[in-house]
């Protein structure tokens, strides 16, 4: 093991022991330090580290979130090696204006769905399938999904129980009961498959350890290719997250137009999926062009023209 590796290692260990989870970090970093390896350079300096942030074809928000995570590396790293630099905040700035989701159609997440059967392993075609059809019927954050250990399943109940969500907030989560059968089905395959995982993971890699979120982007990016997911002008790419949008439009949706008070549901919905702030909910009506229409409709006619 180099230096640099010991030093990431001690990083997170520190972390960790702080409350942080850091799985995305602990991937970034690692492979950081690989770029390190294979340039030949033994410091970090800001030069590199940009290098590193911006390989990749990836967003303005993305490459500044990786040049976020080196920073804090290199605060912690710079202490034990003074020749360390630290990148500047702002120097890869992120784009204020937030993308209008991309919202997914029945038939898109089907073809999604076909297309988890091109991919290589069966790990990987189990894994992906199932977490697709689980965000598009929850709205779950993939962390949220790729958290969840075994016992969190109430299977009697049919409720999902989020340990590890955004700012450390647990919540339940009731779910359809045929998502409910979607989970067993693979719990069943898992255990014949990995019957001796490495850890209490419900979802588990080819490795059967804990999925990789990074990885699991990565494998999405050629499903969407493959299933051939047009890229909408004004919208962001087809991601994981935008199931969990997708999901909120759609309930929306669905209440607009059975005629229910959506005002006075929304904070259910906002409950329901984990958002700190109601505002992050009300946010929908504004970014999708349909509910903001029919939110005019209804301040226009009233509730009257809705049914009760």
């Amino acid at each position: 093991m180099t230096v640099l590796r010991e030093c990431v290692s001690d990083y997170l260990s520190v972390r960790r022991a702080l409350g942080f989870q850091l799985t995305e970090t602990s991937h970034l970093l690692t492979d950081f330090v690989g770029f390190l390896e294979r340039a030949g350079a033994t410091t970090l300096t800001t030069q590199l580290a940009v290098t590193w942030a911006t390989q990749t074809e990836t967003g303005m928000n993305r490459r500044s979130a990786r040049l976020s995570v080196l920073r804090g590396f290199a605060r912690y790293l710079q202490a034990i090696e003074p020749s360390t630099e630290i990148p500047p905040a702002n120097l890869l700035p992120r784009d204020s204006r937030r993308a209008i989701p991309y919202i997914y159609t029945e038939a898109e997440v089907s073809a999604l769905l076909a297309a988890t059967q091109t991919l290589g392993s069966p790990a990987a075609r189990w894994l992906l399938a199932t977490l697709i059809g689980l965000l598009s019927a929850t709205g779950m954050r993939l962390g949220e999904a790729v958290g969840l250990d075994r016992d969190d399943l109430d299977w009697a109940h049919g409720i999902l129980t989020i340990r590890k969500g955004k700012f450390g907030k647990s919540r339940e989560v009731p779910v359809h009961h045929t998502t409910m059968r979607a989970l067993e089905g693979y719990g069943r395959w898992r255990d014949q498959w990995a019957p001796h995982p490495k850890g209490p993971s419900f979802f588990v890699s080819q490795r059967a350890t804990r999925p990789n979120r990074s990885a699991i982007d990565d494998t999405f990016r050629k499903l969407v290719r493959r299933a051939g997911l047009p890229d909408v002008p004004g919208r962001s790419r087809p991601r994981l997250h935008d199931f969990r949008h997708a999901f909120a439009v759609r309930t929306l949706l669905d209440w607009y137009r059975d005629g229910r008070d959506v005002a006075a549901h929304l904070p259910l919905l906002s409950t329901y999926l984990g958002h700190v702030n109601p505002s992050h909910t009300y946010w929908y009506l504004s970014a999708t062009p349909e509910l903001l229409a029919l939110a005019a409709e209804r301040l226009e006619h009233g509730p009257a023209g809705g049914r009760s």
